[in-house]
C-alpha cells in the first residue's frame, strides 16, 4: 500500500449501494485509506443485504463487488456520542464522501460549511441523484431513472423495439469515478491552499453529460440521434454487429484505411469500387444493403475464425456472454480477474474484477471488503 499513489490520504464515506462505493472503492485501490461509516439501527451499507448470494451475516457478493480494500466503522453520527467520534475523524481525514439524496447533507451537518471549522483542509464530496442545490434535492432517485429521463434509453434497442435500459448500472459508475475525480481535484487544492471545499455530482447531470455528441448536433442542429438496427454508429458503417456462422461479431470500420483492408482481407475488394459503399457517406446511406452483404460474407465462417483472420488488422471483436468474457484467455492473461480470502467464502477464496488501474505495470493487490464495524 505505501507505494500506491493515495497512500497516506484518509477518506471518510457515508455511502451506500452503488454509485458512491464504486467511486471511493477506486481510490482505495490506489492506496487511499476508505473508511466506511455505517450506522448499527440501519444495517449499515444497504447492499450488504443485497443477495441473491450472501456471505455470512451482513455480506453479501454485490457488497464485496463495491467495498473491496476499504474499513468498516459502526457509529451512528446522529447521536451525540457518535457525532463527537466522528467529528474526531475528520480532523484527521482529507476527505468526508457521501451518496445520500440531496437534502440529506445540510440535515446531517456534513457539508464544507459544517465542517470546516474542524478542520479547514477537509473536502466534502457529495453524490447525489439530482443535486443539492435545485427543486428536486429531495428526490429520490437511481440509475435507471437517470438512463430514462436523461434520453439515453431512447438510443438504445432495435428500432422497432421499446427503448431499452443499459445492463448494468453504467451512470452510477460513471458518477462514482466523476466523485473519485472531484475528489481528488479538491484534496490537491486544499494541499495548494490550506482550504477545502464542495465538489458536488449527480446522477442526473451525468446521464445528461453522456449525451456527448448527440447532444451537440440536437443543440446546434436540431437532430435527434434514434436507435439503428444492430446498435449501429450514427454517422459511420460499418459500424455495428453482425451475423457469422456460429454467432455475432461487432465490426467497427471507423476510418476509410479499415474499411480498405478488411475488403482485401476477406476478399471482397470488389466492395470498395460499388458505388453503394465507395465511401463512408455512401455505406450509410445503404446500411440495410451493407448489413445484407455483410451478414452473408460473414456467415460463412464462425467467429473465431474471423478473430483469427482480422484480429490486430481491423477494429473487430467477439459479441461474448458473461460467462464468455470473463473466461477468455486474453481476461486470463491480462490479470483482470483477482481471488482474495474471505472467511465466508468458498474454500475461503472469493473472486472478483481485479482493479482497471495499473501502477508502475501491475495492478493494485485486491483485499476483501470488510465485515460490519470490523475497523
Amino acid at each position: 500500500m505505501a507505494e500506491l499513489p493515495l497512500a497516506g490520504i484518509k477518506i471518510l464515506s457515508i455511502e451506500q449501494y452503488g454509485a458512491g462505493p464504486y467511486g471511493t472503492m477506486l481510490l482505495a485501490d490506489l492506496g487511499a485509506e476508505v473508511i466506511k461509516i455505517e450506522a448499527p439501527s440501519m444495517g449499515g451499507d444497504v447492499s450488504r443485504a443485497t443477495g441473491p448470494y450472501f456471505l455470512g451475516e451482513q455480506d453479501s457478493q454485490f457488497f464485496q463487488t463495491f467495498s473491496r480494500g476499504k474499513s468498516s466503522v459502526a457509529l451512528e453520527i446522529k447521536t451525540a456520542e457518535g457525532r463527537a467520534a466522528f467529528e474526531a475523524m475528520v480532523r484527521e481525514a482529507d476527505a468526508v464522501a457521501n451518496n445520500l439524496r440531496g437534502d440529506q447533507p445540510a440535515k446531517m451537518a456534513i457539508t464544507y460549511e459544517d465542517l470546516k471549522a474542524i478542520n479547514p483542509k477537509i473536502v466534502c464530496a457529495h453524490l447525489s441523484a439530482y443535486g443539492r442545490d435545485n427543486e428536486r434535492a429531495s428526490w429520490p432517485g437511481y440509475d435507471y431513472l437517470m438512463q430514462a429521463e436523461a434520453g439515453l434509453m431512447s438510443m438504445s434497442g432495435e428500432p422497432d423495439g421499446p427503448p431499452v435500459r443499459c445492463g448494468l448500472s453504467i451512470i452510477d459508475f460513471h458518477t462514482g469515478s466523476q466523485l473519485a475525480v472531484a475528489l481528488l481535484a479538491g484534496i490537491l487544492g486544499a494541499h495548494r491552499t490550506g482550504k477545502g471545499c464542495d465538489v458536488d455530482v449527480a446522477l442526473f447531470d451525468t446521464a445528461l453529460h453522456q449525451l456527448s455528441y448527440p447532444a451537440t448536433w440536437y443543440l446546434n442542429e436540431g437532430v435527434q440521434v434514434g436507435r439503428l438496427p444492430r446498435g449501429a454508429h450514427p454517422s459511420i458503417a460499418p459500424s455495428q454487429a453482425f451475423k457469422t456462422q456460429d454467432g455475432w461479431l461487432m465490426l467497427m470500420c471507423q476510418t476509410p484505411k479499415f474499411w480498405e483492408i478488411f475488403c482485401t482481407k476477406t476478399g471482397r475488394s470488389d466492395l470498395l469500387t460499388d458505388p453503394r459503399f465507395s465511401s463512408i457517406p455512401a455505406r450509410r446511406a445503404n446500411l440495410a444493403d451493407l448489413t445484407d452483404v455483410l451478414d452473408t460474407l460473414l456467415s460463412t465462417q464462425p467467429t473465431s475464425a474471423w478473430i483469427a483472420l482480422l484480429g490486430g488488422h481491423v477494429p473487430v471483436a467477439p459479441i461474448y456472454d458473461i460467462a464468455q468474457a470473463l473466461d477468455s484467455t486474453h481476461v486470463k492473461a491480462i490479470g483482470m480477474t483477482d481471488a482474495v480470502g474471505h472467511p465466508d467464502a468458498k474454500d475461503g477464496r472469493l473472486r472478483l474484477l481485479a482493479s482497471p488501474i495499473k501502477v508502475n505495470g501491475k495492478r493494485p493487490a485486491g483485499k476483501r471488503a470488510p465485515k460490519m464495524g470490523e475497523h
